[in-house]
């Protein structure tokens, strides 16, 4: 077994009340965007089947799942620039999810559930579920990252105890999500 890495230095310098205002506002900015443009739709463009962003989409967050679970046992095993680029890889490919659903839900819509029964009934707690924790994570996961990246490690620890879990399950339940609904488009 590898021996633990020194955390790595300190490489954020932004004060924490500016810090606190830019997440609050990102967050709700996304959640506002999210929001709205779920609910606007235009003509894809000629030729674009407009699902591919919801395979793209899957493919995002099992991309994440893995990375999630990457960083968590390279933390686990003191990897720190390990468990540094995983998160940072799944943050990144995060934003690109966040992108590809935008432009999913504005080309193409929603897709009513064709099952029937308990499996509709299933799938519905799921996606209850993964929108909720989904619209609720994002700004715990930023200040995750924040504590991280400006060297408060216990206050980031703490913190990701937390967050962690939930943002594995959205990201998982996204995958689940799409797997149930993909025979619908």
């Amino acid at each position: 077994m590898p021996p633990r890495e020194a955390h790595p230095p300190r490489s954020l310098r932004l004060e924490e009340r500016p810090a606190r205002r830019l997440i609050w506002t990102f967050s709700a900015i996304v959640l506002t965007a999210v929001v709205v443009l779920d609910r606007v739709q235009v003509p894809a463009p000629a030729g674009l089947d407009a699902h591919v962003f919801a395979r793209i989409n899957a493919v995002l967050n099992s991309l994440v799942s893995v990375l999630l679970l990457t960083g968590l046992f390279a933390a686990r095993a003191g990897r720190w620039a390990v468990h540094r680029a995983a998160m940072l890889g799944a943050m990144g490919l995060s934003i690109l999810f966040l992108g590809s659903y935008i432009l999913h839900h504005l080309f193409a819509g929603s897709t009513p559930y064709g099952g029937t029964g308990a499996v509709k009934v299933l799938y519905y707690v799921i996606l209850f579920s993964h929108i909720v924790l989904a619209g609720l994570s994002l700004p715990f996961i930023l200040f995750t990252a924040y504590r991280a990246l400006s060297a408060q490690y216990p206050e980031h620890r703490r913190l990701a105890k937390r967050v962690w879990p939930v943002w594995f399950y959205v990201s998982v339940t996204g995958v689940v999500v799409y797997l149930m609904i993909s025979p619908y488009y």
